[in-house]
């Protein structure tokens, strides 16, 4: 077959519910959805495949593949960007062989929205390098939208920033002085000493699993990990967001 002609990177927000008109257009003109496909009862691949389905797109599965999690990848800064560099260009390669197999325009369904710690645009940039493809990009909700939308809050008090991050850069970034933060890709809470901030947290948002707890950390750090532990049960994963801020920070 010929090669493909176009990639769009369509952000989803956090389901079918999320899908915008301009988003749901694009999706009907494709031929397929490509999706990486993490391990069996693939919670995320179903709900893509849920929205492929709605719009009469087929949804093509692609293993994933295995991320190097070892101590080595996982500590040093300089290790885990290369564990993640790796995986990429794994996922480019597999990627690569079924747009060489199948042509026509693909899409890449992005959880939430693709400009906020999500690679497919990279993964995409690399395949259009290597195919001369073009390929475009539409937005969807993100999670720190939709957290702060849930506990009807604004992300930054008045005139002054909200720094975005992960939990990986968390303590570095408060040790920096940063007193009002949107945390991704959490992972792990490390909230140890940190009694007396408010937090705003929310995991799978948008979803029949989705929690939200809210407070004075010291307070709820509890009921946010029972939280945690029912969303992961319910869905059989977790991704949660949190809005991280001192004391002394005035709304």
């Amino acid at each position: 077959m010929s090669p493909a002609t176009q990639v769009r990177v369509l952000g989803i927000g956090m389901g079918p519910q999320h899908v915008t008109p301009e988003v749901a257009d694009a999706l009907r003109g494709c031929d397929y959805v490509l999706a990486a496909e993490k391990r069996d009862e693939d919670g995320l691949l179903a709900a893509r495949r849920a929205i492929a389905d709605a719009y009469g797109v087929e949804l093509v599965a692609v293993p994933d593949a295995e991320r190097d999690r070892s101590p080595d990848s996982t500590g040093a800064e300089a290790g885990y960007q290369r564990a993640v560099r790796d995986w990429h260009e794994a996922r480019v390669n597999a990627y690569e062989r079924v747009l060489r197999e199948r042509g026509g325009t693909a899409a890449f369904l992005v959880w939430g929205d693709p400009s906020l710690y999500d690679s497919t645009i990279r993964i995409v940039e690399r395949l259009a390098q290597r195919r001369g493809i073009s390929y475009d990009v539409l937005p969807g909700i993100s999670a720190p939208q939709l957290l702060a939308a849930r506990h009807r809050v604004v992300l930054h008090p008045v005139g002054a920033p909200v720094h975005v991050t992960t939990a990986r850069r968390l303590r570095d970034d408060l040790a920096a002085g940063q007193t009002n933060v949107c945390v991704m890709l959490t992972g792990t809470l490390d909230l140890d000493d940190l009694d007396d901030w408010s937090i705003w947290w929310g995991a799978n948002l948008g979803t029949d699993s989705e929690e939200l707890v809210a407070g004075r950390v010291g307070d709820v750090l509890g009921p946010i990990h029972a939280a945690r532990d029912r969303a992961k049960a319910a869905a059989g994963w977790v991704m949660d967001v949190y809005l991280l801020r001192a004391p002394e920070v005035r709304a």
